[in-house]
């Protein structure tokens, strides 16, 4: 008996896929050889973004530590959740994987929202205009301040400028919550 997800994929492909879906696919199928490739045929390898999920969920759960113990926490979050799917990959390939998706930031560099997950950049979004309008509490700041240094300036260094505007125009209110919402929504996807 056939796969039947297989049976869907090839029913997609052959007879609803347009030019730009089959240069997707195409490259899906470049990156899934490549990774069956490096780490010998493992064939659940968990995506990036649920590791990025994972790992702002818990960040935001509350990790005290210092910037160099966030960031070795964040390693080991990752490398323990591709260990329990991958057992068998060797150090060399789990070291090489940590860090294509938790690249090292060299002290003094620019962090920009390229280098940061999506979901966190998305919780920065929300800290930052509680902040502003007055509705983040003193904890929470302090807790920010002691971790980070000067929090609000770093964040607004990060957020890219598209996101610096809409947040500028929301704050002067010069939009509503429901079109800031919605614009901050946009500007992620892209």
């Amino acid at each position: 008996m056939a796969n039947p997800e297989l049976v869907k994929a090839l029913d997609y492909i052959l007879n609803r896929c347009d030019d730009s879906s089959l240069d997707v696919l195409a490259e899906a199928v470049v990156r899934r050889r490549r990774d069956l490739a490096l780490f010998g045929g493992v064939v659940d390898m968990p995506s990036p973004q649920n590791i990025a999920k994972e790992i702002s969920s818990g960040i935001n759960a509350g990790v005290s530590a210092g910037m160099e113990g966030l960031k070795k926490s964040v390693k080991d979050m990752a490398a323990r959740i591709i260990k329990q799917e991958a057992p068998d990959i060797p150090d060399e390939h789990l070291e090489e994987l940590v860090r294509s998706w938790i690249p090292d930031v060299e002290p003094g560099a620019a962090v920009s929202s390229s280098n940061v997950p999506r979901d966190m950049l998305i919780s920065m979004i929300d800290q930052f205009v509680r902040f502003s309008n007055g509705e983040m509490n003193k904890a929470e700041d302090k807790k920010l301040r002691d971790e980070i240094g000067t929090w609000p300036e770093r964040y607004w260094k990060i957020f890219p400028s598209i996101i610096r505007s809409i947040i500028s125009d929301f704050l002067k209110g010069k939009i509503s919550e429901s079109e800031y919402s919605s614009k901050i929504n946009i500007a992620l996807k892209v």
